[in-house]
């Protein structure tokens, strides 16, 4: 008899979950919840205004995706024959929560206190505290430091913590838990709380080998948090792959299940992607493409790369060492064109031919050559995460005129993510880590032809795809399979799983020779703006936010 594993993925946006025949990998059904609430980045449900660089959500939502989602796909299934659930998440996705739970967010009165909800991932209202904790950090010669590229990010747990605690010090104190979201729903699951090692290596600066930083940093930043680790987060950590716990009776009657099930320990999204492309071994990235991009890899050797998001022991596969970086704006960066900067009169062309605008758009820019438009953007329209780390970087066009057309713009805002991807692996090169093979997955991966191809050309070379349009939750459920064990049904070990479980399509996007040797010329220029505007030579972006936020 078959046995199954549900995978569910939580994004920006919605959630979804695939049912997984564990022998095969064969996705036998998916569903989809869109959350209610979405992305509150300008008020609260009940209209309390937010501050500049917020990003919340609710996690009622994240509840609701089980209670939806989970019941669709086992449908004609016998529960007795599903053996694991794996989740992912975005990262650092945070919440305060109380002892057993309970996010502060679900008291009423909490539902007006913006620091009660969780804060998603691309929650940049830290920043301040992010150049603070660098600054020390570097003043005290913190070790740890190069292992994150030499800066932590203000989307990571402690910024966020720490502006709780500087801005909202009730909700700080009120608060027994400060717990990635990945954990958080594994502990409505299981009824346990566990802390899973991939967010808390890549984004509370835990070590495997020495832990935390020391009570001695927490207290530099602030006397009050010298304490946070063991008041706040917790220190017991375990091992991707692991079992967190098992399906309770509550939840079980909630979701159709049986009760006593194995639940995986948390994971993120980008880096649960790995073993659902068949990756098991070094040298071989995989970028997950979606409202941002993160890009994944293992290494054999622990190397310090400047601007990387993290260097982690074990952090996506056992014996390896995780690399992870990112572009904070991807997907987000077309959405916004589109729906500020497109003509009416392509919105009207496209619905005329019953085509998305996206589409539309992909088909008259696939005309053009690299090069034509004469436009060349950089793509910080939400700050860059590697590897200049820094939020506070905006977006740029040049080499518009009169004559620039919707669809040139709009592939020079996909060629500037491909530019930043390049960034992003010459600079693992030049600091020893090797990028031998490119692998993408995620939603754009698997729609957008024209994009993968100049992605190939940019990069000058092949790019293998996800053979799943639900990489991360394929890689939940592989990971579900392994929680559960070869007794089960799963498998002992997650490499064996990624090879039997996951997978490739057979299409493989090739360079073009004549499109390399001009994107060398555009990316040689990229490169340059990239280094004027980013690395202090000309602040002027930060001076017109500056300026922005002072005259609001």
């Amino acid at each position: 008899m078959s046995k199954y594993s549900i995978g569910i993925d939580y994004g920006s946006l919605s959630g979804r979950a695939v049912l997984v025949n564990v022998e095969t990998g064969e996705e036998l059904a998916s569903a989809i919840y869109e959350y209610p609430h979405a992305v509150m980045d300008e008020t609260l449900p009940d209209g309390t205004p937010l501050g500049h660089d917020w990003a919340l959500q609710h996690p009622q939502d994240y509840l609701d995706v089980l209670t939806h989602t989970i019941p669709e796909v086992i449908r004609g299934i016998d529960p007795g024959d599903i053996i694991g659930i794996g989740t992912d998440f975005t990262a650092c996705t945070v919440l305060p929560v109380y002892k057993d739970g309970t996010p502060l967010c679900f008291k009423d009165e909490y539902k007006s206190t913006p620091h009660a909800y969780v804060k998603l991932w691309k929650h940049h209202a830290a920043q301040d505290k992010a150049n603070k904790l660098n600054e020390i950090a570097e003043q005290r010669g913190e070790n740890w430091l190069a292992n994150y590229g030499g800066k932590i990010s203000s989307e990571w747990a402690i910024p966020k913590l720490w502006q709780i605690l500087d801005e909202a010090p009730e909700i700080y104190a009120e608060m027994d838990r400060w717990i990635e979201a990945a954990d958080w729903i594994i502990w409505q699951l299981t009824g346990k709380e566990t802390r899973n090692s991939c967010t808390a290596g890549y984004k509370e600066i835990y070590n495997k080998r020495t832990g935390y930083p020391s009570k001695e940093f927490f207290k530099a930043l602030d006397p009050r948090l010298e304490n946070v680790v063991e008041e706040k987060l917790g220190t017991q950590i375990i091992p991707l792959g692991e079992k967190a716990g098992e399906l309770t009776e509550e939840m079980a009657k909630k979701l159709g299940l049986k009760p006593g099930i194995a639940v995986a320990v948390g994971n993120v999204d980008a880096h649960v992607c790995v073993p659902a492309v068949g990756i098991d071994g070094p040298g071989k990235m995989l970028a997950i493409m979606g409202t941002s991009t993160c890009h994944i890899m293992m290494g054999s050797v622990e190397k310090q790369v400047p601007g990387m998001c993290g260097v982690v022991e074990d952090g996506v596969m056992p014996g390896f060492f995780g690399y992870e970086a990112g572009q904070s704006c991807v997907g987000d960066h077309f959405a916004w064109f589109v729906e500020n900067c497109c003509p009416a009169s392509y919105v009207e062309e496209a619905k005329k031919e019953g085509k998305n605008i996206h589409v539309y758009l992909t088909e008259k820019a696939q005309q053009l050559k690299p090069g034509e438009s004469g436009l060349l953007a950089l793509d910080w329209w939400n700050g860059n995460r590697s590897v200049l780390v820094d939020v506070d970087l905006t977006g740029m066009i040049m080499g518009m005129t009169l004559q620039t057309k919707a669809e040139e713009i709009y592939r020079a805002l996909i060629e500037a993510t491909a530019y930043g991807t390049k960034m992003i692996v010459e600079n693992y090169r030049e600091n020893g880590v090797d990028v031998e093979e490119f692998f993408a997955s995620g939603g754009i991966s698997q729609k957008n032809q024209m994009m993968m191809q100049i992605y190939s050309d940019v990069l000058n070379m092949p790019i293998k795809l996800a053979g799943s349009e639900q990489g991360p939750a394929l890689g939940s459920a592989i990971f579900a399979a392994v929680a559960a064990g070869k007794a089960a049904g799963g498998y002992d070990d997650v490499f064996e799983a990624a090879r039997k479980m996951g997978k490739v399509k057979d299409l493989v996007y090739q360079p073009i020779p004549e499109n390399v040797a001009v994107y060398e010329k555009l990316f040689a220029e990229y490169r340059r703006l990239h280094d004027y505007f980013g690395r202090g030579e000309n602040d002027v972006m930060k001076r017109l936010k500056e300026i922005k936020i002072n005259t609001k």
